[in-house]
């Protein structure tokens, strides 16, 4: 019996040290819950103003890095790779530009007709590659085609002197702008065709800034080497960086391999077909490819202008080739450097948030407001336009531009957009640069020049705006087409 009640006794303590410790807990608890519930409340209104501000703004409402891990080698390549490229042509582009420099403006439309002529006698032959072979295989032969000029003018420069120098500097001048124009384009035209458009938008500025680091460095070896190798060398250095962008493309192409475009597993080893000259049909008939040639008309009149006002600044300033070939340099060095700084800052941070179209918008005011400055300002402001301009040409138009063709066909993203990149602007530079003598001819100074491209200029932001926007307010949610 006294056994039974000390079991009682102890089963009763135990049953009162749990309740007790129960209702010691469930006070601690009622505490603390109010604190968390608090903090709870206040991170859901914090994150639903945040979501609503960033869907005010237009930026897209995603958790994903700016550069994922799989994406990383191929980034990394392409930029690499558009070093290269811009490296090796702005190795070359001061000997270019000291050329016209020292015959004047007025001889632009010649050097532009016969570079017009090339492109059209080239185009066919893209066509045909690109019709033929993967992308794998015509994009190297392109490359290898230029390497092969690069070196062809070497024993010419090396006998200058038996040479008539005026038609190897228009030699020159053609096959440099030809040279500007075809390899920059196949090497947007591959990367439209490497990644789909949410990733152009991300990625797009971040590998357009290694074509910028490349065109600081091209003529800053210029700068360097040109007292010291001549000519015949710059020809060998850049022949040598245009090479090494060709290992980029096979890196690229494995890369491809293993991690196609959605929808489009096979795209790097389709040989796309069609007609070599789909390209010139294409823009005629597609009426989003009229205003995207447009758009590249009317930047290019705005370019022009200004290339043909620093051609004779540059003539009448500098008396010998050397000190011609100095300033191109330095004029290209700081365009390049403003442009990675607009890379940076600017480009990005734009096409990321709101897409391409503000950033076709801001290039036409930047040009508009530089201009409006040349009208009232002479002499050397023609410099600091020629920089300012070149920079958001190329640091703010050039991506947004570009990053157009991730949402159209194979067959445009190769075909139609080289045509528009070389015939096109080939023929306005032409039609420009012969308006511009033909005015000047009837007495039109510089205010008026710079009136009429400011025109060109507002057009161009507002062209650039409306063909980004035809496309569709948010590109990173709409498909591409799937290729046939």
């Amino acid at each position: 019996m006294r056994k039974l009640l000390s079991q009682r006794r102890r089963g009763r303590r135990e049953k009162l040290f749990n309740a007790s410790l129960c209702a010691l807990c469930a006070s601690a608890r009622n505490r603390l819950l109010p604190a968390r519930r608090r903090h709870s409340h206040k991170q859901q209104r914090r994150n639903r103003r945040m979501l609503g501000l960033r869907r005010l703004r237009g930026t897209p409402v995603t958790s994903r890095p700016a550069i994922q891990r799989h994406e990383v080698f191929a980034v990394a390549v392409s930029f690499a790779y558009f070093f290269f490229v811009l490296a090796a042509y702005y190795v070359i582009r001061p000997v270019r530009d000291q050329l016209s420099a020292a015959v004047g403006s007025t001889a632009l439309p010649i050097f532009y007709a016969a570079t017009f002529v090339a492109t059209l006698a080239l185009a066919p032959l893209f066509g045909a590659l690109v019709a033929r072979f993967p992308r794998r295989r015509f994009v190297p032969i392109v490359y290898l085609f230029f390497i092969a000029g690069m070196v062809a003018f070497i024993p010419l420069f090396n006998a200058q002197d038996s040479i008539d120098a005026r038609l190897l500097g228009s030699a020159f001048f053609v096959y440099g702008s030809v040279f500007n124009l075809f390899v920059v384009s196949v090497f947007w035209s591959f990367m439209a065709d490497l990644f789909d458009p949410a990733q152009a938008r991300r990625l797009f500025p971040i590998i357009a800034l290694g074509g910028a680091v490349g065109a600081i460095v091209g003529p800053a070896l210029t700068k360097a080497l040109v007292f010291v190798i001549g000519v015949s060398g710059l020809l060998v250095v850049s022949a040598a960086l245009l090479g090494c962008s060709i290992a980029c493309i096979f890196a690229l192409s494995r890369w491809s391999r293993s991690h196609p475009v959605a929808g489009d597993e096979r795209r790097n080893e389709r040989v796309i077909g069609g007609s070599f000259l789909a390209g010139a049909v294409e823009t005629v008939k597609s009426p989003l490819m009229r205003r995207v040639a447009l758009l590249m008309l009317l930047g290019d009149a705005v370019g022009t202008v200004i290339y043909a006002l620093l051609t004779d600044y540059s003539g009448a300033t500098y008396a010998t080739r050397e000190a011609r070939t100095d300033f191109a340099a330095g004029i290209d060095l700081c365009a390049n450097l403003l442009q990675a700084a607009l890379q940076l800052t600017v480009t990005r941070a734009l096409m990321v948030r709101a897409g391409p179209a503000p950033a076709l918008a801001l290039d036409g005011a930047v040009k508009a407001v530089m201009l409006a400055g040349l009208a009232v300002f002479s002499g050397a402001w023609i410099a600091i336009v020629a920089v300012v301009t070149r920079a958001s040409a190329y640091g703010v138009f050039k991506p947004a531009f570009d990053s157009l063709y991730t949402q159209v066909d194979a067959e445009t993203r190769y075909k139609t957009k080289n045509f528009i990149d070389t015939s096109v602007w080939r023929f306005g530079d032409l039609v420009i640069t012969s308006g511009f003598n033909g005015l000047r001819a009837l007495g039109m100074t510089l205010p008026g020049f710079a009136a009429l491209a400011i025109l060109a200029a507002g057009c161009s932001g507002w062209v650039g705006w409306k063909a980004a926007r035809s496309l569709g307010d948010d590109p990173a949610e709409k498909p591409r087409p799937a290729d046939a």
